[in-house]
């Protein structure tokens, strides 16, 4: 590709404006070696798979995917003083094969574990076609594991699991098995320019009003960071991850079930009371991401879809964690109505991120993620698929997140919560993120052990 981000072949098929999601991520730009067009700021997931693989059709099925899917061979041109989208035509996916025969059946999950761990360590770049690598490792003829890494640039998390439910249907079908029609898949450019017409829309209009009123004298939740930026240190990124046990989960999904609440609004509740606790503030902003999928016909669209959504919550006078989890639900469901792209509603409140920028501190990111289109266990054809969910080994170097830390929270099928955090390893040390980990699950306990309880807010700590 030439300096300025075109491709040196395969012209493109169209030229068309970003997205505003798009436009978001170029707002962070720090070259090709860092931030949103790095090659780690990636998405990392994997599959285990029974059955015989066909690793030739295997190859086809991914093609068929990033012909299906334009955002996966488009280049984001960041040129001077313009920025657009190129549409590429179609060209093959990586597949890398490894073979772990004899491997002990009991030493098989580690395999997988440690496989992930590598992919999600390494790179993928925004500059080369398609923004889509494929790993599969065998242990046999019957078992296996697939790992894909896809540039965040071109898709977020729901959009992995339309690749590999995509991925699965094709295989199926080129392996001669009848298989229901895939839905319609819009291209991502379709979404780019819906968004750019729907600007105009009165309705938008209400919503930054909303946002307006809502955040007026907001300032987002940062948390101090153990060295300051200016500090200089290359930008790196690791992951710690860690479980809330299935007995407080079933207690705080419990909860919500008898709130009318979703886990999410029960643990991001938790988080919020923690976050009180700790800054004194009793009206508390934590961001989360939203899907940014309000409109059904791009359900099925693999891109950047997701939208950074400031939550705001006034917890001063909540009688209990009860009410809290009530006023949680309800400031979520009113963003999740005025839900606009991220940089209309910092319009509206420009004054916000102000914390964030300051030397010492960074941003925190609290999200719980169920999503849809989940492979358990499933036949398609003749594979199996599971998602790997359950990753427990915290490593040094993972998928980028920019400046400061971002939280995963998933439930696990076991019953358990397996969660990740992703922090800028160049501003935290381990131990100081271990420590609000270890801080949220005491207040969880406290907090979903007594929710009627009434609700202390005082300083954690000094």
């Amino acid at each position: 590709m030439s300096p300025d981000g075109k491709p040196q072949s395969n012209a493109p098929v169209s030229r068309t404006p970003l997205s505003f999601n798009q436009e978001f991520l170029c707002g962070f730009d720090r070259g090709d070696t860092e931030g949103p067009f790095g090659p780690r700021f990636h998405i990392v997931h994997g599959w285990r798979l029974r059955g015989k693989i066909d690793v030739a059709t295997l190859q086809l099925a991914l093609d068929d995917v990033v012909v299906r899917h334009e955002a996966l061979r488009t280049a984001i041109v960041r040129g001077e003083g313009e920025r657009y989208q190129e549409v590429h035509p179609p060209t093959p996916v990586r597949l890398e094969l490894r073979e772990l025969s004899g491997a002990d059946p009991a030493a098989r999950d580690q395999a997988v574990e440690d496989l992930i761990t590598e992919v999600e360590s390494g790179t993928i770049s925004a500059r080369e076609l398609p923004l889509l690598k494929a790993t599969l490792l065998r242990f046999d003829e019957e078992d296996a594991v697939l790992t894909l890494v896809v540039h965040h640039t071109a898709a977020d998390g729901w959009s992995v699991r339309l690749i590999i439910r995509d991925l699965a249907v094709r295989y199926a079908e080129r392996r001669g098995h009848g298989q229901p029609e895939l839905p319609d898949a819009l291209p991502y450019r379709e979404f780019s320019a819906w968004q750019r017409e729907y600007a105009e829309d009165p309705a938008l209009a209400e919503s930054r009003h909303f946002w307006r009123e809502h955040l007026a004298g907001a300032r987002i939740y940062s948390v101090a960071t153990d060295r300051p930026k200016s500090s200089g240190l290359p930008e790196s990124t690791a992951v710690y991850r860690f479980t809330v046990d299935a007995e407080l989960t079933e207690r705080a999904v419990e909860i919500g079930r008898a709130l009318r609440s979703t886990p999410f609004m029960v643990l991001m509740g938790a988080f919020a009371v923690m976050v009180a606790r700790e800054t004194g503030m009793t009206r508390v902003v934590v961001p989360t991401f939203s899907p940014g999928r309000g409109e059904d016909r791009f359900h099925h669209t693999v891109g950047p879809f997701f939208n950074f959504l400031p939550l705001c919550t006034e917890l001063g006078g909540a009688r209990d964690f009860a009410e809290v989890v009530a006023r949680i639900r309800t400031t979520s469901l009113e963003a999740y109505v005025h839900d606009i792209p991220f940089g209309q509603i910092l319009g509206q409140a420009p004054e916000l991120m102000l914390p964030t920028l300051e030397d010492g501190r960074a941003a925190c990111v609290f999200q719980v993620f169920p999503f849809p289109f989940l492979l358990d266990g499933e036949l398609i054809g003749d594979l199996e698929f599971t998602e790997v969910r359950r990753r427990l080994a915290s490593q040094p170097v993972g998928s980028d997140v920019p400046n400061g830390a971002l939280w995963t929270l998933n439930l696990d099928p076991a019953g358990d919560v397996v969660a990740g955090i992703q922090y800028n390893s160049n501003l935290y040390d381990e131990g100081s993120v271990a420590e609000q980990v270890d801080r949220f699950r005491e207040v969880l306990r406290e907090l979903v052990g007594a929710p009627d309880a009434p609700l202390d807010l005082g300083a954690e700590r000094s």
